[in-house]
């Protein structure tokens, strides 16, 4: 199963709390996650019944090439030479992007067994994210 996820990468924001200690997502999380999980059922067959099975994620995180780089930069930034070592964290991107898969793509996050996070720059940013089945030859 492959999802796209249109637009600049977001990780996972720290749960915010008020005054009165009640602890609240963050708006900007929030708005990441229902945006994740429309493309996944957009992506979803009709019918679709949530894999129960041990995953393998691979999440592909595409950034914008800042216009502040310079001709070269750019082209190394296109080539993959120069890669983004910029917030979010890749594990906080990971951390969004299966939360927001929960009860959708899988029953529950705890199923993926295998995970890989790739952070690019691209001139179409987004996130690309492949399910698969784990096999315990890829573990050998």
């Amino acid at each position: 199963m492959i999802i796209t996820i249109p637009g600049e990468p977001k990780g996972k924001g720290r749960p915010r709390f008020t005054k009165r200690g009640f602890t609240y997502t963050p708006k900007d999380t929030a708005d990441y996650e229902k945006k994740v999980r429309f493309c996944t059922q957009e992506s979803l067959p009709i019918g679709y019944e949530p894999t129960e099975t041990a995953l393998k994620a691979q999440i592909l995180a595409y950034f914008p090439i800042p216009k502040s780089f310079s001709k070269q930069k750019q082209r190394d930034a296109i080539a993959c030479k120069l890669l983004p070592t910029v917030k979010p964290d890749s594990d906080n991107i990971a951390k969004i992007i299966l939360d927001s898969l929960n009860g959708l793509a899988f029953l529950d996050d705890k199923q993926v067994t295998e995970l890989y996070v790739y952070k690019a720059y691209d001139d179409n940013p987004r996130v690309v994210v492949r399910l698969s089945e784990a096999s315990k030859e890829s573990h050998q």
